[in-house]
C-alpha cells in the first residue's frame, strides 16, 4: 500500500388572523439546505438495503495476490577479521568480509479477474520487488475457494502503478467487469473488498470523498478518487464497486501516519485504468504523450505578478531544445491555458492532457504571451522514460564556496522596493555556482532580511526575466520592478536559474 479537502408568516390582529407572504426577489440566491429542498431519500430502485447479495456475487472474482522474492543484501564487513574475536562476530551473523547474502523475501496484496479465462487485474507495486538487489522469484494467485495459481506476468505500467497477470485454470473463473467511473460522484456509496494485513476477503463500505484527488505519488498523472471505506495495507489492487456492482476503481495508496486506515484511501480510477489494461492484454507498451517543458502552476502569487485570473493554466518554466514544445515555438514564460480545446486547470494539468493526447497528433494549445492570448500548434512526441526524463532534467546541489564576490563595487542593489543586491552573470562565476554557460542573466549576490526576496531567493539564483523581460544588470531589474510598481502590480514574477534547475518561476513581493 502506497502511502503518500418562499416564506410564510402568520399575524393575529384583533383575533382575526391574517397571512403574510414574503416572497424573495427572482435573482436571490437562498440557502442550499433551504427547508424543504432536501428530503430523505429512499435507495434507488434495485439499490440493496444490505450490501450482501451483491458481496457474495462479487466477491469470487477478487484474489489474493502475494509474490516470493529474493533480495541481496550487502553484509556488514567483520571488524575483527584475524583476530580471536573474528570467528565470535561471524556467528552473530555478521558475515564474513562484507561478502553479499541472499535473503528471501514477500509481498502481500489484492487482485481481481476481469475474464473468465483467468486475466487479473493489480497494482504494479504489489508484483514488483521490494527494491534494489530484489528480484521476484514467482507470483501465487490464492482465489476464495483457497486454490492457487501461479500467474504469469502480462505486463505493468509502473506509472499509473497497474499491472496485468494471466492463470491458467481448469474451468471458466468468476470474473467482474470495470464500470463508468465518469459518472461517480462526491457522496456516492462504495463497496471495497480486497485481502488487507493478508486476512482474507475483507469487506468495507464508505462514500467517495473526492474525485480528482491528487496525492504526488504518480507524477503528473494523478487523478484519484477519494474514499473513507476503509483501505489497509494489503488492499491494494484489489476493486472498489459501485451500488450496481461495477468496478469503478483499483484501490491503491493510503494517507496514513500510523500504517492503519484513518479514512483517507485513494483508488485509480477505472475510467483511466481500462485504456492501459486493454492495451497490456494486447501485449503492447504504453505510450504517453509529451512536450519537453517543465512547468508550474499559476498560483494566486504569479496570476498577481502577471495580472491573470486565478486557477488560470500553467506557466512554462524551461522549454527543452529540440523537443516538440521548442519545434511548436513555445517560450519560457507562456502561459498555456487549454489544450485542444480542453481547459487547464488543477483537476486536468497541463500534464494530464499532454500525456492523454496520443503520439504524433497534433494539437491546439491556447497561450498567453506577454499578457496577450495567441495559439500554438504542437506534435505531441512519446513520452520518454523516468529515467531518462531524470537524465534531461539534470541535479544539483548545495555548494556554499559559491565564489560570488561579496558587497562591492561589482554588486549594486537591484531595486530598493525589491529587497536584492545583484551583478551580472560571468562565465567565471558561472562555472563557480554550477550553472550552464548559455544562462543569461544577474546573479543574486545579498537580499534585504526585512524582503520577500530573502525569503524565497538564495545567493547564487539567477535571475534570467522580470514579468517576462529579459535582465542583464541591475538597472534592468529596478527598471522592470519600477514599470510594474507603477502599473499597479504587488509583486513580480522572476525567471531563475538555481544551479541546474532552470525555468523556475518565483513570485516576489515589491515592498
Amino acid at each position: 500500500m502506497r502511502y503518500a479537502y418562499a416564506l410564510t408568516g402568520a399575524l393575529l390582529l384583533g383575533g382575526t388572523a391574517a397571512s403574510l407572504t414574503l416572497q424573495n426577489p427572482a435573482t436571490a440566491q437562498t440557502a442550499q439546505n433551504e427547508p424543504g429542498t432536501i428530503s430523505a431519500q429512499a435507495p434507488r430502485a434495485g439499490a440493496p438495503a444490505s450490501f450482501a447479495d451483491m458481496v457474495a456475487r462479487l466477491q469470487p472474482a477478487v484474489v489474493n495476490i502475494s509474490t516470493t522474492q529474493k533480495v541481496t543484501v550487502q553484509q556488514q564487513a567483520n571488524p575483527f577479521a584475524g583476530t580471536p574475536f573474528g570467528d565470535l562476530f561471524g556467528q552473530m551473523g555478521g558475515g564474513q568480509g562484507g561478502a553479499p547474502v541472499t535473503r528471501e523475501g514477500q509481498s502481500l496484496g489484492s487482485g481481481f479477474l476481469i475474464s473468465a479465462d483467468g486475466y487479473v487485474v493489480t497494482n504494479n507495486h504489489v508484483i514488483a520487488p521490494a527494491g534494489r538487489g530484489a528480484t521476484v522469484e514467482s507470483i501465487k494467485v490464492t482465489l476464495q475457494d483457497r486454490k492457487e495459481y501461479t500467474a504469469k506476468l502480462i505486463g505493468r505500467d509502473p506509472t499509473s502503478d497497474l499491472a496485468l497477470l494471466k492463470i491458467s485454470a481448469p474451468t471458466a473463473l468468476p470474473f467482474v467487469r470495470f464500470g463508468n467511473s465518469s459518472n461517480s460522484r462526491v457522496g456516492d456509496w462504495v463497496v471495497a473488498i480486497g485481502q488487507p494485513f493478508g486476512l482474507g476477503g475483507t469487506v468495507t463500505a464508505g462514500i467517495i470523498s473526492a474525485v480528482h484527488r491528487s496525492t504526488g505519488q504518480t507524477g503528473p498523472f494523478d487523478s484519484f478518487i477519494q474514499t473513507d471505506a476503509a483501505i489497509n495495507q494489503g488492499n491494494s489492487g484489489g476493486p472498489m464497486f459501485d451500488m450496481n456492482g461495477n468496478v469503478i476503481g483499483i484501490n491503491s495508496q493510503i494517507y496514513s501516519q500510523s500504517g492503519g486506515n484513518i479514512g483517507i484511501g485513494f483508488a485509480i480510477p477505472a475510467s483511466e485504468a481500462k485504456p492501459i489494461i486493454d492495451t497490456l492484454m494486447k501485449g503492447q507498451s504504453i505510450k504517453r504523450g509529451y512536450l519537453g517543458v517543465s512547468i508550474q502552476p499559476v498560483t494566486d502569487d504569479i496570476a498577481a505578478a502577471l495580472g491573470l485570473q486565478k486557477n488560470q493554466g500553467e506557466i512554462i518554466g524551461r522549454v527543452e531544445p529540440g523537443g516538440p514544445g521548442a519545434k511548436a515555438g513555445l517560450r519560457a514564460g507562456d502561459v498555456v491555458t487549454a489544450v485542444g480545446g480542453t481547459p487547464v486547470t488543477p483537476d486536468k494539468t497541463l500534464s494530464y492532457l499532454v500525456a492523454n493526447t496520443a503520439p504524433g497528433t497534433s494539437t491546439r494549445l491556447d497561450v498567453i504571451r506577454d499578457g496577450r492570448p495567441t495559439t500554438v500548434n504542437a506534435t505531441v512526441a512519446v513520452r520518454p522514460a523516468d529515467d531518462q526524463l531524470a537524465a534531461l532534467q539534470g541535479a544539483g546541489g548545495d555548494d556554499d564556496d559559491d565564489g560570488i564576490p561579496g558587497s562591492d563595487s561589482a554588486t549594486a542593489p537591484a531595486s530598493s522596493s525589491l529587497g536584492v543586491t545583484v551583478q551580472p552573470l560571468t562565465p567565471q562565476i558561472a562555472r563557480s555556482i554550477g550553472v550552464d554557460s548559455t544562462v543569461q542573466g544577474v546573479v543574486v549576490a545579498a537580499t534585504d532580511p526585512s524582503s520577500d526576496a530573502a525569503q524565497k531567493l538564495k545567493r547564487g539564483d539567477v535571475i534570467s526575466a522580470v514579468n517576462s523581460t529579459p535582465v542583464r544588470t541591475a538597472a534592468d531589474v529596478a527598471r522592470t520592478v519600477a514599470a510594474a510598481k507603477a502599473a499597479g502590480r504587488p509583486q513580480v514574477l522572476l525567471q531563475i536559474t538555481r544551479q541546474r534547475t532552470s525555468g523556475v518561476f518565483i513570485p516576489v513581493k515589491i515592498k
